[in-house]
């Protein structure tokens, strides 16, 4: 869409605004970009660049700033930063040296990101997926429902409603209990579809038969739901947006998980960045999102993100972001 100088200068431009967070002359463009051309060229690029919404100017008098349109395009163009030594070393310590349990090390990972990235950070974890389970209770709520509570060897606990089709006595409950127990504990939750046919025997009664197959059906629920989310930064927020009401936007996002998953793309995969109008949640609120997955192996697979204003930097952001996201996996799963 725009030739190689305009992309230059477009570049120049989004890393001058980031680094000074002021509108940038054409002058400082021609500076940090080292383009052997005039002061008038440079005018002319940012003009054109205008017109296609790359940058606009806050006043007459003043220089121009990156878009929503110029930030994608920066993004979708640039090269990953080059990490530091020390921030390359600091992050093989963490996880190298790192023998918390899995919630532990998960929310201070999210410290880890954020004290790196100096944004507010996000950590998701795994689910249940490769836990095994270790204890399986079953908790009366009503005629006809129960709290299936579940207990993972790492001490996680996890907890399902589930309505079966007929009511069941004590004597049945225990016996469905032990049954379950029987068949699933040291078994991991992603097995629990291809046991089913030894939890029940043939000679069951079809109320038991029902009430087990509603059972399995909310283990494997479980499984999927159960994806804790740990936070950590956010007393940078005041710092990075000076207006109160998008702090209290940020923090009123921030107590919603399911906003949060959504910000992070819980359900994607690989790295994604987005910025401005393409955060849905964002409202009028000036944000950017940067999240990469990460593989725990039989552990299954979780995101570590990042938010901040769109004048981020993006290119050493999305490199910390990557280099937590793959240790953690490796740290997870080997």
């Amino acid at each position: 869409m725009i030739d190689d100088r305009k992309a230059a200068v477009l570049e120049a431009l989004v890393e001058e605004y980031i680094a000074t967070g002021e509108p940038v002359s054409s002058r400082a463009v021609l500076d940090r970009s080292g383009l052997s051309v005039s002061g008038a060229t440079v005018r002319n690029d940012l003009a054109t660049l205008e017109s296609y919404g790359f940058v606009s100017q806050p006043h007459t008098s003043a220089g121009r700033v990156p878009t929503d349109h110029g930030y994608r395009y920066y993004v979708d163009h640039c090269s990953p930063a080059r990490l530091r030594a020390a921030t390359r070393s600091r992050i093989s310590g963490f996880f190298s040296s790192v023998h918390s349990q899995l919630g532990r090390l998960l929310q201070e990972t999210s410290g880890l990101l954020s004290d790196l990235t100096h944004y507010p950070a996000v950590v998701l974890g795994p689910g249940l997926v490769g836990e095994c389970i270790k204890g399986i209770h079953l908790v009366p709520l009503g005629r006809r429902v129960l709290l299936v509570v579940v207990v993972t060897d790492t001490g996680r606990i996890s907890q399902e409603m589930v309505q079966v089709p007929a009511s069941l006595s004590d004597s049945d409950l225990e016996k469905i209990e032990g049954m379950l127990e029987r068949a699933y504990c040291g078994h991991t939750f992603s097995d629990s579809g291809e046991l089913m046919g030894e939890v029940t025997p043939d000679r069951a009664a079809p109320p038991i038969r029902s009430a087990i197959a509603a059972i399995v059906d909310g283990l494997q629920r479980a499984e999927e739901s159960t994806r804790e989310l740990y936070l950590g930064g956010t007393s940078q927020l005041t710092s990075l947006w000076e207006d109160l009401t998008a702090v209290r936007r940020m923090l009123s996002l921030l107590e919603h998980e399911a906003a949060v998953m959504d910000l992070i793309g819980a359900e994607e995969e690989g790295t994604t960045v987005r910025i401005g109008q393409e955060v849905d949640a964002a409202g009028e609120v000036d944000l950017a999102v940067v999240a990469s997955s990460y593989d725990a192996g039989e552990h299954g697979t979780g995101r570590v993100g990042v938010l901040g204003p769109m004048r981020m930097d993006y290119r050493r952001t999305i490199k910390v972001v990557e280099e937590i996201g793959e240790s953690l996996g490796d740290r997870l799963g080997g």
